[in-house]
């Protein structure tokens, strides 16, 4: 698929099959991830994931948001392993697992996979039940599968202010 397609095209699924996604796809999607930049390179992010049953059992028991999903990735940064910006107000950790996570979801739609990013579950509470180490900080978590027939995207999908209204020139 042409970028501007894979852009265009990818939505948000709120309802998937059980069809598992294949391994190639899977692969495809995750070294997207590691091809991510990431400040300094320090790649500080590790991705998890769930497929098995007791695995996605912990996933539910955290958020509601899985809509049935046969894969399901945790993205995390080991909080040890960060630069820390100008000021020490902020470090690298969430933005770049969340540029790590972008890449991998525009991945999932050029293999033909449905994604749907998941922030709706409490972090600590999520690391917990999946038993992570404790300096990883669990950033989102993201369904991966294939669209269950009738789904597709929110009524609103394609409403968009207009860039006048989110871009201004200084």
């Amino acid at each position: 698929m042409e970028f501007k397609e894979v852009i265009a095209k990818r939505y948000s699924c709120k309802k998937y099959s059980d069809r598992q996604v294949d391994k190639a796809s899977l692969e495809a999607i995750l070294n997207a991830g590691r091809l991510a930049p990431t400040a300094k390179n320090l790649q500080e992010q590790h991705i998890y994931v769930a497929q098995s049953a007791e695995a996605l059992a912990k996933i539910d028991s955290c958020t509601p948001c899985r809509y049935g999903a046969p894969t399901v990735l945790v993205v995390t940064y080991d909080a040890d392993n960060v630069f820390t910006y100008p000021g020490d107000k902020i470090n690298s950790g969430a933005e770049d697992a969340t540029i790590v996570a972008t890449q991998m979801i525009l991945a999932a739609a050029d293999e033909g996979v449905d994604s749907c990013w998941l922030n709706f579950f409490d972090p600590d509470k999520t690391a917990e039940a999946l038993g992570l180490p404790a300096n990883e900080k669990v950033v989102m978590l993201m369904d991966l599968g294939y669209a269950a027939e009738g789904a597709g995207p929110l009524a609103n999908h394609d409403s968009r202010k207009d860039l006048s209204e989110t871009v201004s020139y200084i």
